[in-house]
């Protein structure tokens, strides 16, 4: 059982085994209502609006495990990634908590001016607002 199903069973209320074979009929590109109509032995007797659900979490839960991914490869680019920090990014599955984690490391917008200051540009620019008064 992976963690898809268990977090989508657990949300949804669902049987594990009927959501595990929901997904795998899923994976194999079936549609919703054939799912419904003609795997109900597989689905535990699922409807349509159920077999939807799992769907739309499924692809939730997939935007969030990319998220992630994101997430990890900017925190270690920052030499910032710890093994706590890691699992509680990891053990994470709501987007909203997932952002609040990540905020603390998230790179700030660099406007021109921010770069015109790296560059030593700063001196320049006020000598010349003096030249204009």
């Amino acid at each position: 059982m992976n963690t898809f199903t268990r977090i989508i069973s657990d949300a949804l209320g669902l049987p594990q085994r009927g959501v595990e074979n929901t997904l795998q009929l899923l994976d194999e590109n079936c549609t919703i209502p054939f799912i419904s109509r003609y795997r109900k032995e597989m689905t535990g007797n699922m409807d349509e609006v159920q077999v939807s659900d799992i769907a739309l979490m499924r692809e939730k839960l997939t935007d969030i495990a990319k998220r992630k991914e994101t997430i990890l490869s900017t925190i270690e680019a920052q030499s910032k990634l710890t093994d706590e920090l890691r699992k509680r990014i990891e053990d994470c599955w709501t987007l909203s908590e997932l952002e609040d984690i990540y905020l603390p490391y998230k790179p700030k917008r660099r406007t021109k001016a921010d770069i015109a200051r790296q560059n030593g540009l700063e001196p320049l620019a006020n000598a010349i607002l003096l030249q204009l008064d």
